[in-house]
Protein backbone atom coordinates (compact mmCIF):
# COMPACT_ATOMS: atom_id res chain seq x y z
CA UNK A 1 0.00 0.00 0.00
CA UNK A 2 1.15 3.60 -1.02
CA UNK A 3 2.20 5.83 2.24
CA UNK A 4 1.89 9.36 0.20
CA UNK A 5 -0.23 9.68 -3.42
CA UNK A 6 0.52 12.74 -5.00
CA UNK A 7 -1.96 14.13 -7.93
CA UNK A 8 -0.59 16.28 -10.86
CA UNK A 9 -3.77 18.37 -12.01
CA UNK A 10 -6.93 20.16 -10.36
CA UNK A 11 -9.61 19.05 -12.27
CA UNK A 12 -12.34 16.78 -12.24
CA UNK A 13 -10.33 13.14 -12.62
CA UNK A 14 -7.83 14.68 -9.40
CA UNK A 15 -11.09 15.40 -7.41
CA UNK A 16 -12.92 11.96 -8.33
CA UNK A 17 -9.76 10.09 -7.04
CA UNK A 18 -9.20 11.86 -4.30
CA UNK A 19 -12.90 10.96 -3.32
CA UNK A 20 -12.57 7.32 -4.39
CA UNK A 21 -9.30 7.08 -2.09
CA UNK A 22 -10.36 8.70 0.70
CA UNK A 23 -13.99 6.71 0.76
CA UNK A 24 -12.23 3.07 0.13
CA UNK A 25 -10.26 4.24 3.33
CA UNK A 26 -6.59 4.78 2.15
CA UNK A 27 -5.33 6.41 5.07
CA UNK A 28 -2.07 7.66 3.37
CA UNK A 29 -1.30 11.01 2.71
CA UNK A 30 -2.96 12.74 -0.38
CA UNK A 31 -1.11 16.09 -2.20
CA UNK A 32 -2.75 17.86 -4.84
CA UNK A 33 -0.41 20.01 -7.28
CA UNK A 34 -2.01 22.35 -9.49
CA UNK A 35 -1.30 25.37 -11.57
CA UNK A 36 -4.38 27.49 -11.30
CA UNK A 37 -4.65 29.46 -8.30
CA UNK A 38 -8.41 28.32 -8.40
CA UNK A 39 -10.12 25.07 -6.46
CA UNK A 40 -10.72 22.33 -9.11
CA UNK A 41 -13.50 23.75 -10.78
CA UNK A 42 -16.59 22.69 -13.29
CA UNK A 43 -15.39 24.10 -16.95
CA UNK A 44 -18.43 22.59 -18.93
CA UNK A 45 -19.89 26.07 -17.76
CA UNK A 46 -17.42 28.58 -18.96
CA UNK A 47 -18.45 28.37 -22.56
CA UNK A 48 -22.16 29.03 -21.64
CA UNK A 49 -23.53 30.20 -17.98
CA UNK A 50 -20.31 31.57 -16.51
CA UNK A 51 -19.49 33.48 -19.76
CA UNK A 52 -23.14 34.95 -20.20
CA UNK A 53 -22.47 36.15 -16.60
CA UNK A 54 -25.65 33.91 -15.26
CA UNK A 55 -23.34 32.09 -12.83
CA UNK A 56 -21.18 33.14 -9.96
CA UNK A 57 -17.49 32.08 -10.23
CA UNK A 58 -18.08 30.45 -6.74
CA UNK A 59 -20.33 27.94 -7.83
CA UNK A 60 -17.75 26.12 -10.00
CA UNK A 61 -16.33 24.91 -7.79
CA UNK A 62 -15.97 21.08 -7.58
CA UNK A 63 -15.91 20.80 -4.20
CA UNK A 64 -15.86 23.40 -1.25
CA UNK A 65 -12.45 24.51 0.31
CA UNK A 66 -14.09 22.27 3.35
CA UNK A 67 -13.95 18.94 0.87
CA UNK A 68 -10.27 18.87 0.84
CA UNK A 69 -9.52 20.23 4.87
CA UNK A 70 -12.46 17.19 5.81
CA UNK A 71 -10.43 14.31 3.58
CA UNK A 72 -6.97 15.52 4.64
CA UNK A 73 -5.87 16.47 1.54
CA UNK A 74 -2.54 18.64 1.21
CA UNK A 75 -3.14 21.40 -1.81
CA UNK A 76 -0.77 24.06 -3.60
CA UNK A 77 -2.37 25.69 -6.08
CA UNK A 78 -0.68 27.89 -8.46
CA UNK A 79 2.37 25.63 -8.74
CA UNK A 80 2.99 24.25 -11.64
CA UNK A 81 5.14 20.82 -11.86
CA UNK A 82 8.19 21.51 -13.86
CA UNK A 83 9.67 18.06 -13.55
CA UNK A 84 9.24 14.14 -12.44
CA UNK A 85 12.41 12.50 -11.22
CA UNK A 86 11.29 8.31 -11.79
CA UNK A 87 14.68 7.42 -9.84
CA UNK A 88 14.23 9.38 -6.86
CA UNK A 89 10.40 9.71 -6.93
CA UNK A 90 10.24 12.96 -6.50
CA UNK A 91 8.64 16.14 -8.81
CA UNK A 92 10.04 19.63 -8.87
CA UNK A 93 7.76 22.71 -8.89
CA UNK A 94 8.28 25.87 -10.73
CA UNK A 95 9.43 27.40 -7.13
CA UNK A 96 12.34 25.16 -6.81
CA UNK A 97 10.28 22.68 -4.27
CA UNK A 98 10.77 19.11 -4.71
CA UNK A 99 7.75 16.91 -3.41
CA UNK A 100 8.11 13.25 -2.80
CA UNK A 101 5.79 10.28 -4.15
CA UNK A 102 5.44 7.08 -3.59
CA UNK A 103 2.74 7.16 -6.05
CA UNK A 104 2.06 9.36 -8.99
CA UNK A 105 -1.37 10.44 -10.19
CA UNK A 106 -1.12 12.64 -13.55
CA UNK A 107 -4.50 13.94 -14.07
CA UNK A 108 -3.22 17.03 -16.67
CA UNK A 109 -5.97 17.51 -18.22
CA UNK A 110 -5.72 19.41 -22.45
CA UNK A 111 -5.09 23.20 -23.66
CA UNK A 112 -6.08 24.74 -26.27
CA UNK A 113 -4.50 24.33 -29.72
CA UNK A 114 -3.20 27.09 -30.93
CA UNK A 115 -3.69 28.06 -34.74
CA UNK A 116 -0.97 28.89 -36.53
CA UNK A 117 -1.47 31.82 -38.62
CA UNK A 118 -0.47 35.73 -38.28
CA UNK A 119 -1.85 37.45 -36.08
CA UNK A 120 -2.88 35.01 -33.85
CA UNK A 121 -1.22 36.72 -31.07
CA UNK A 122 -3.22 39.91 -31.31
CA UNK A 123 -5.01 41.47 -28.39
CA UNK A 124 -8.64 40.62 -29.15
CA UNK A 125 -7.80 36.89 -30.10
CA UNK A 126 -9.17 34.42 -27.67
CA UNK A 127 -9.15 30.50 -26.62
CA UNK A 128 -11.50 28.83 -23.85
CA UNK A 129 -10.15 26.48 -21.37
CA UNK A 130 -9.86 28.37 -18.31
CA UNK A 131 -11.96 30.82 -15.72
CA UNK A 132 -9.26 33.49 -16.79
CA UNK A 133 -9.79 32.99 -20.11
CA UNK A 134 -13.68 33.27 -19.90
CA UNK A 135 -12.52 36.14 -17.26
CA UNK A 136 -10.79 37.81 -20.28
CA UNK A 137 -13.21 37.16 -23.16
CA UNK A 138 -16.55 38.07 -21.21
CA UNK A 139 -16.05 42.16 -21.30
CA UNK A 140 -15.76 41.65 -25.56
CA UNK A 141 -19.68 39.90 -25.09
CA UNK A 142 -21.39 43.12 -25.88
CA UNK A 143 -24.42 43.97 -27.67
CA UNK A 144 -23.80 44.31 -31.50
CA UNK A 145 -20.42 43.95 -31.11
CA UNK A 146 -19.04 41.33 -34.30
CA UNK A 147 -17.34 37.75 -33.14
CA UNK A 148 -15.82 35.33 -35.64
CA UNK A 149 -15.48 32.05 -34.06
CA UNK A 150 -12.77 29.58 -35.46
CA UNK A 151 -14.18 26.33 -35.04
CA UNK A 152 -17.27 24.89 -35.48
CA UNK A 153 -17.07 22.03 -32.34
CA UNK A 154 -18.78 21.76 -29.12
CA UNK A 155 -16.56 24.96 -28.18
CA UNK A 156 -17.15 27.31 -31.03
CA UNK A 157 -21.00 26.38 -31.35
CA UNK A 158 -21.57 26.72 -27.41
CA UNK A 159 -20.21 30.61 -27.46
CA UNK A 160 -21.76 31.27 -30.60
CA UNK A 161 -24.93 30.41 -28.71
CA UNK A 162 -24.12 32.74 -25.93
CA UNK A 163 -22.51 35.82 -28.06
CA UNK A 164 -25.38 35.57 -29.86
CA UNK A 165 -28.15 35.22 -27.18
CA UNK A 166 -26.57 38.51 -25.83
CA UNK A 167 -26.88 40.29 -28.89
CA UNK A 168 -23.52 39.85 -30.85
CA UNK A 169 -22.81 39.50 -34.31
CA UNK A 170 -21.68 36.15 -34.73
CA UNK A 171 -19.67 34.14 -37.82
CA UNK A 172 -18.47 30.73 -37.51
CA UNK A 173 -15.93 29.79 -39.60
CA UNK A 174 -14.64 25.85 -40.19
CA UNK A 175 -12.35 23.95 -42.22
CA UNK A 176 -14.23 20.85 -42.58
CA UNK A 177 -17.12 20.31 -44.59
CA UNK A 178 -19.43 20.61 -41.86
CA UNK A 179 -19.80 21.41 -37.85
CA UNK A 180 -18.98 18.72 -35.24
CA UNK A 181 -18.06 16.65 -38.35
CA UNK A 182 -15.61 14.71 -35.72
CA UNK A 183 -18.16 13.77 -33.14
CA UNK A 184 -21.36 13.27 -35.05
CA UNK A 185 -23.26 12.64 -38.21
CA UNK A 186 -24.43 14.82 -41.53
CA UNK A 187 -28.19 14.71 -40.05
CA UNK A 188 -27.38 15.87 -36.73
CA UNK A 189 -24.80 18.31 -38.31
CA UNK A 190 -27.16 19.98 -40.80
CA UNK A 191 -29.34 20.32 -37.99
CA UNK A 192 -27.28 22.49 -35.56
CA UNK A 193 -26.14 24.09 -38.70
CA UNK A 194 -30.33 25.38 -39.08
CA UNK A 195 -30.34 26.06 -35.97
CA UNK A 196 -27.60 28.49 -35.36
CA UNK A 197 -28.48 29.81 -38.66
CA UNK A 198 -32.08 30.37 -37.41
CA UNK A 199 -30.83 32.39 -34.65
CA UNK A 200 -28.81 34.62 -37.07
CA UNK A 201 -25.16 32.84 -36.83
CA UNK A 202 -23.82 32.67 -39.94
CA UNK A 203 -21.82 29.69 -40.92
CA UNK A 204 -19.20 29.47 -43.15
CA UNK A 205 -17.44 25.56 -43.88
CA UNK A 206 -14.73 24.64 -45.90
CA UNK A 207 -12.78 27.45 -45.54
CA UNK A 208 -9.05 27.80 -44.93
CA UNK A 209 -7.55 30.94 -41.87
CA UNK A 210 -5.05 32.61 -43.76
CA UNK A 211 -4.24 35.54 -41.02
CA UNK A 212 -6.38 37.73 -38.52
CA UNK A 213 -5.86 40.97 -39.50
CA UNK A 214 -4.85 44.18 -37.26
CA UNK A 215 -6.08 47.38 -36.95
CA UNK A 216 -3.98 50.36 -38.81
CA UNK A 217 -0.98 50.97 -36.54
CA UNK A 218 -2.48 48.99 -33.47
CA UNK A 219 -2.05 45.28 -32.20
CA UNK A 220 -5.43 44.72 -32.00
CA UNK A 221 -7.76 42.40 -34.10
CA UNK A 222 -9.83 43.78 -37.42
CA UNK A 223 -10.70 40.80 -39.31
CA UNK A 224 -10.03 37.06 -40.45
CA UNK A 225 -8.93 36.84 -43.62
CA UNK A 226 -9.35 33.47 -45.59
CA UNK A 227 -7.69 31.48 -48.33
CA UNK A 228 -10.60 32.58 -50.69
CA UNK A 229 -9.53 36.25 -49.99
CA UNK A 230 -12.58 36.98 -47.80
CA UNK A 231 -12.11 39.34 -44.96
CA UNK A 232 -14.83 38.89 -42.07
CA UNK A 233 -14.59 41.81 -39.98
CA UNK A 234 -13.94 41.15 -36.25
CA UNK A 235 -13.76 42.99 -33.03
CA UNK A 236 -13.07 39.76 -31.33
CA UNK A 237 -11.80 36.21 -32.41
CA UNK A 238 -12.20 33.03 -30.32
CA UNK A 239 -9.68 30.09 -31.42
CA UNK A 240 -12.05 26.75 -31.09
CA UNK A 241 -9.51 24.61 -32.94
CA UNK A 242 -9.74 21.63 -30.68
CA UNK A 243 -7.71 20.54 -27.69
CA UNK A 244 -3.97 19.05 -27.26
CA UNK A 245 -3.37 16.74 -24.23
CA UNK A 246 -1.11 18.61 -21.65
CA UNK A 247 1.25 15.21 -21.93
CA UNK A 248 4.57 17.44 -22.00
CA UNK A 249 5.60 16.59 -18.37
CA UNK A 250 5.01 12.97 -18.93
CA UNK A 251 6.88 13.14 -22.22
CA UNK A 252 9.97 14.89 -20.53
CA UNK A 253 10.22 11.98 -18.10
CA UNK A 254 10.51 9.45 -20.14
CA UNK A 255 6.95 8.41 -20.19
CA UNK A 256 5.33 6.87 -23.69
CA UNK A 257 3.23 9.23 -25.27
CA UNK A 258 1.11 9.19 -28.57
CA UNK A 259 -1.71 11.72 -28.68
CA UNK A 260 -1.76 11.66 -24.68
CA UNK A 261 -0.11 9.89 -22.19
CA UNK A 262 -0.49 6.16 -22.83
CA UNK A 263 -2.04 3.93 -19.88
CA UNK A 264 -3.24 0.33 -20.13
CA UNK A 265 -6.07 -0.73 -19.01
CA UNK A 266 -5.52 -0.15 -15.28
CA UNK A 267 -4.62 3.68 -15.82
CA UNK A 268 -1.27 2.53 -15.31
CA UNK A 269 1.94 4.47 -17.38
CA UNK A 270 4.96 2.37 -18.34
CA UNK A 271 6.46 3.44 -14.70
CA UNK A 272 4.58 1.29 -12.59
CA UNK A 273 4.54 3.87 -9.83
CA UNK A 274 2.85 6.07 -11.92
CA UNK A 275 -0.81 6.59 -13.29
CA UNK A 276 -2.46 8.57 -15.39
CA UNK A 277 -6.31 9.63 -15.81
CA UNK A 278 -8.58 12.35 -17.51
CA UNK A 279 -8.21 13.85 -20.65
CA UNK A 280 -4.16 13.51 -20.52
CA UNK A 281 -4.88 10.06 -21.30
CA UNK A 282 -4.77 7.68 -23.98
CA UNK A 283 -5.88 4.53 -23.02
CA UNK A 284 -7.30 0.52 -24.63
CA UNK A 285 -11.02 0.46 -24.70
CA UNK A 286 -11.77 -3.47 -25.47
CA UNK A 287 -15.35 -2.14 -26.27
CA UNK A 288 -14.33 -0.38 -29.03
CA UNK A 289 -11.13 -2.35 -30.13
CA UNK A 290 -8.76 0.46 -30.22
CA UNK A 291 -6.90 3.31 -28.36
CA UNK A 292 -9.21 6.11 -27.11
CA UNK A 293 -8.59 9.88 -26.12
CA UNK A 294 -11.67 11.31 -24.13
CA UNK A 295 -11.98 15.13 -23.50
CA UNK A 296 -14.93 14.29 -21.04
CA UNK A 297 -16.20 15.40 -18.10
CA UNK A 298 -17.57 11.95 -17.55
CA UNK A 299 -14.44 10.03 -18.40
CA UNK A 300 -12.60 12.19 -16.35
CA UNK A 301 -15.02 10.96 -13.48
CA UNK A 302 -14.89 7.29 -14.24
CA UNK A 303 -11.28 7.06 -14.82
CA UNK A 304 -10.05 9.07 -11.65
CA UNK A 305 -11.76 6.44 -10.05
CA UNK A 306 -10.71 3.47 -11.72
CA UNK A 307 -6.70 4.85 -11.22
CA UNK A 308 -7.50 5.06 -7.22
CA UNK A 309 -9.01 1.66 -6.86
CA UNK A 310 -6.09 0.46 -8.89
CA UNK A 311 -3.83 2.58 -6.28
CA UNK A 312 -5.45 0.91 -3.69
CA UNK A 313 -5.03 -2.20 -4.77
CA UNK A 314 -8.19 -3.03 -6.34
CA UNK A 315 -7.70 -4.21 -9.86
CA UNK A 316 -9.89 -2.42 -11.89
CA UNK A 317 -10.14 -2.25 -15.78
CA UNK A 318 -11.41 0.94 -17.19
CA UNK A 319 -13.82 0.80 -19.84
CA UNK A 320 -16.90 2.19 -19.14
CA UNK A 321 -18.87 3.67 -22.15
CA UNK A 322 -18.30 7.19 -22.50
CA UNK A 323 -20.95 10.27 -22.90
CA UNK A 324 -20.78 13.51 -23.68
CA UNK A 325 -23.10 16.76 -23.89
CA UNK A 326 -23.75 20.24 -25.49
CA UNK A 327 -26.24 22.82 -24.25
CA UNK A 328 -26.76 25.07 -27.28
CA UNK A 329 -30.08 27.14 -26.70
CA UNK A 330 -32.63 25.43 -25.30
CA UNK A 331 -30.99 22.18 -26.98
CA UNK A 332 -29.42 19.29 -25.41
CA UNK A 333 -27.66 16.86 -27.24
CA UNK A 334 -26.51 14.04 -25.57
CA UNK A 335 -23.58 11.75 -27.03
CA UNK A 336 -23.59 7.99 -25.76
CA UNK A 337 -20.69 5.51 -26.97
CA UNK A 338 -18.18 6.60 -29.71
CA UNK A 339 -19.85 6.32 -33.19
CA UNK A 340 -16.26 6.03 -35.22
CA UNK A 341 -16.64 2.87 -37.53
CA UNK A 342 -20.35 2.28 -37.59
CA UNK A 343 -22.01 0.82 -40.96
CA UNK A 344 -25.71 1.77 -40.22
CA UNK A 345 -27.46 5.11 -39.14
CA UNK A 346 -31.21 5.09 -38.15
CA UNK A 347 -32.84 8.57 -37.08
CA UNK A 348 -35.75 8.25 -34.24
CA UNK A 349 -38.16 10.98 -34.78
CA UNK A 350 -38.01 13.91 -36.97
CA UNK A 351 -35.42 16.72 -36.83
CA UNK A 352 -37.84 19.31 -37.50
CA UNK A 353 -39.46 18.69 -34.56
CA UNK A 354 -36.33 19.80 -32.25
CA UNK A 355 -36.51 16.43 -30.65
CA UNK A 356 -34.65 13.35 -32.00
CA UNK A 357 -32.28 10.69 -32.01
CA UNK A 358 -29.63 8.91 -34.20
CA UNK A 359 -28.62 5.75 -33.54
CA UNK A 360 -25.17 4.13 -34.82
CA UNK A 361 -24.92 0.43 -35.89
CA UNK A 362 -22.04 -1.39 -36.36
CA UNK A 363 -22.73 -5.11 -37.71
CA UNK A 364 -26.26 -4.75 -36.20
CA UNK A 365 -24.57 -3.52 -32.78
CA UNK A 366 -25.90 -0.57 -31.16
CA UNK A 367 -22.41 1.18 -30.69
CA UNK A 368 -23.53 4.74 -29.87
CA UNK A 369 -26.22 7.50 -29.74
CA UNK A 370 -26.93 10.93 -30.07
CA UNK A 371 -29.97 12.32 -28.52
CA UNK A 372 -31.48 16.08 -29.08
CA UNK A 373 -33.53 16.80 -26.73
CA UNK A 374 -34.83 13.27 -25.95
CA UNK A 375 -33.81 11.94 -22.29
CA UNK A 376 -35.28 9.01 -22.13
CA UNK A 377 -33.55 7.55 -25.45
CA UNK A 378 -30.14 8.42 -23.81
CA UNK A 379 -30.61 7.41 -20.85
CA UNK A 380 -31.73 3.97 -21.86
CA UNK A 381 -28.51 3.80 -24.40
CA UNK A 382 -26.42 4.00 -21.47
CA UNK A 383 -27.40 0.21 -20.20
CA UNK A 384 -28.00 -1.04 -23.55
CA UNK A 385 -24.73 -0.07 -24.99
CA UNK A 386 -22.83 -1.90 -22.77
CA UNK A 387 -24.89 -4.86 -22.87
CA UNK A 388 -24.43 -4.86 -26.86
CA UNK A 389 -27.99 -5.20 -28.07
CA UNK A 390 -29.01 -5.76 -31.66
CA UNK A 391 -31.84 -3.37 -31.90
CA UNK A 392 -35.01 -4.19 -34.42
CA UNK A 393 -34.48 -1.56 -37.18
CA UNK A 394 -38.07 -0.95 -37.78
CA UNK A 395 -38.78 -0.31 -34.51
CA UNK A 396 -35.57 1.43 -33.57
CA UNK A 397 -36.81 3.70 -36.17
CA UNK A 398 -40.36 4.51 -34.70
CA UNK A 399 -40.17 7.00 -31.63
CA UNK A 400 -43.50 5.52 -30.31
CA UNK A 401 -41.34 2.24 -29.60
CA UNK A 402 -39.53 2.95 -26.13
CA UNK A 403 -35.59 2.32 -27.29
CA UNK A 404 -35.27 -0.67 -24.75
CA UNK A 405 -38.34 -2.31 -26.47
CA UNK A 406 -36.59 -2.17 -29.83
CA UNK A 407 -33.30 -3.94 -28.32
Amino acid sequence: MYEHVVIVGAGQAAVQAIETLRRNRFAGRVTLLGAEAALPYQRPPLSKKYLAGTLPAERLSLRPASFYEQHAVQIRLGRRVEEISRSAQRVRLDDGADVAYDALLLATGSRARPLAVPGAQLSGVFSLRTIADADRIRPVLTRGGRLVIVGGGYIGLEVAATAREMGMDVTVLELAPRVIERVTCAEVSAFYAAEHERHGVRIVCGVRIRAIAAQAAQERVRAVLTDDGTEYPADAVLLGVGALPAAELASSAGLPCEDGILVDEYCRTADPAIYAAGDCTRHPSPRYGRLLRLESVDNAFEQGASAALNLLGRPTVHDKVPWFWSDQYDLKLVIVGVSAGYDELVLRGDPAARAFTACYLRGGELIALDSVNTPKDQLAARKLIPARVRPDRARLADPGVPLPQAC
